[in-house]
């Protein structure tokens, strides 16, 4: 992951030598080469998306009219509107990603994407069933995610009239109320780090509300560890603004696919290697 991008463009390498000397260990290293399980660790897995998704947008060298980013998507969105540094971004995910494994023992809590489910009956079915549960994620129409404790969850899924249930290969159940400890300590680390204002606004998950200010967008990253990532609401938001063609910068498109079910007519980009930049730069040629 992301060594396409090292190739090809110096401003990538130099980034990936900030991270290393950020974090004091070499991310780079196993984000390139692995061992797969390393780069699982979810204190590793959060700086290396956000180390490759912030090199692939340096090297696209665009600017956006809005920013938004999904979860740990967020803070990549925030570094390119220029409200916190690479640097701190990096080690702010690194102590996220730490805090949100260690707020609940491996193996007691689950992730499930609930396909076909209605949001009113997967309420219901919590409200029923009780216990350690919340929506993690509205991803799209007809893709909610649930997340909380292992066996009420799993209840949930099953009695929320899901087409399909898939559980999630993630190491904790994030986005629920089991993540309110990791919320918490991240606080103290948020109030410690510089904030500036935004220079391009962002549509934050929490509430899906544009903001532009220093103090809202670090109040943003603190409470969207235990809340709800309300994606949809988010790119309707950007689709009302008058937002027609949406680049997702980083590894993957799995943004891609939950904005093309959100609103078909609208153009989905990506941006994750050399291939990627080039065929974005041309769209945009001027």
């Amino acid at each position: 992951m992301g060594q396409d991008l090292c190739d090809e463009f110096a401003v990538a390498r130099e980034l990936f030598e900030e991270a290393d000397d950020a974090l004091d260990f070499p991310l780079s290293r196993i984000v390139r080469e692995g061992p797969e399980e390393e780069l699982r660790r979810t204190a590793n897995t959060q700086p290396a998306l956000l180390l490759v998704s912030i090199a692939a947008y340096r090297a696209l060298g665009l600017t956006p009219e809005r920013v938004a980013g999904h979860s740990l998507g967020e803070y990549s969105a925030l570094v390119a509107a220029g409200a916190l540094t690479f640097r701190d971004a990096i080690v702010l995910v690194h102590k996220r990603g730490r805090y949100m494994q260690e707020a609940v023992a491996e193996g007691y809590g689950i992730m499930a994407a609930l396909i076909g489910a209605e949001e009113e009956a997967i309420a219901a079915a919590i409200a029923e069933v009780g216990g350690d549960v919340d929506i993690a994620n509205y991803n799209s129409p007809g893709q909610i995610v649930i997340a909380g404790e292992r066996v009420a969850a799993q209840r949930v899924a099953a009695q929320c009239g899901a087409r399909q249930v898939i559980e999630l290969a993630v190491s904790a159940p994030f986005h629920c109320r089991l993540m309110r400890p990791a919320e918490e300590r991240l606080r103290a680390d948020l109030a410690a780090v510089p904030f500036a204002d935004l220079r391009i606004p962002l549509v934050n998950n929490v509430d899906a509300a544009e903001i532009t200010s220093a103090a809202a967008a670090r109040d943003g990253l603190a409470q969207q560890v235990s809340r709800s990532v309300r994606w949809t609401d988010v790119v309707q938001r950007l689709i009302d603004s008058g937002i027609r063609t949406f680049v997702e910068v980083g590894p993957g498109t799995v943004l891609s696919g939950t904005i093309r079910r959100i609103d078909r007519s609208v153009e989905r980009l990506t941006v994750g290697d050399r291939a990627g930049i080039e065929a974005v730069r041309t769209r945009f040629a001027t």
